[in-house]
């Protein structure tokens, strides 16, 4: 007599960047799964994740998506397998894991992470955060710049080559400015 049990082991990594993304403002962390519910609520508590919705095919896990996206609007997908792909593309935000996941993941999601590392997830993130924040700067400068430009010419107070020179000039701070993510990307920590 003999007993033989066998399980995926939860990455550790999983349980810290669920406490990482609800520090970024994530307000519920979802698990959508095709296992039974007793696995998925062991590893579902493990991870330390909101709900766990168990026993889905991936037509379910589309429908959880559709219900989530009207709950909070904005839902975003992690996967990586062939069926994850309808949820990924129903996600507001389809995010699928390079280095392990099905062609069709990778085709279907917006966003690729090319290693196979959820800590990259936290990274991606923070730049889609820097990245907004500089895109705004960037649209103020430029409304500022041609609204200044604007002005001097109703007044008479702006010749043809200083509207050239500032306008040009305000292409090249928006440049300058959108290429301070280059820098702060690189700064950001690795795990």
């Amino acid at each position: 007599m003999g007993l033989l049990a066998v399980a995926d082991r939860i990455r550790p990594e999983s349980s810290r960047l669920v406490g990482v993304l609800k520090r970024l403002g994530i307000k519920t962390t979802v698990m959508l799964t095709g296992d039974n519910a007793a696995t998925a609520q062991t590893i579902g508590q493990v991870a330390g994740v909101d709900r766990v919705y168990s026993n889905l095919l991936p037509e379910d896990k589309v429908d959880v998506i559709h219900k989530l996206q009207q709950q909070y609007q904005t839902v975003a997908m992690v996967g990586d397998g062939i069926n994850d792909a309808p949820a990924l593309a129903q996600a507001s935000i389809g995010i699928a894991m390079g280095g392990t996941g099905s062609d069709i993941a990778l085709e279907t999601a917006d966003v690729v992470l090319m290693a196979d590392r959820l800590e990259k997830l936290e990274q991606a993130i923070q730049i889609g955060v820097r990245s907004q924040q500089i895109i705004k700067q960037n649209i103020t400068l430029a409304l500022v710049s041609v609204a200044v430009l604007i002005i001097a010419n109703f007044f008479g107070e702006l010749t043809l080559p200083a509207g050239v020179l500032g306008h040009e000039g305000s292409t090249l701070l928006v440049t300058l400015n959108g290429m301070r993510l280059l820098k702060n990307s690189q700064a950001l920590p690795k795990p």
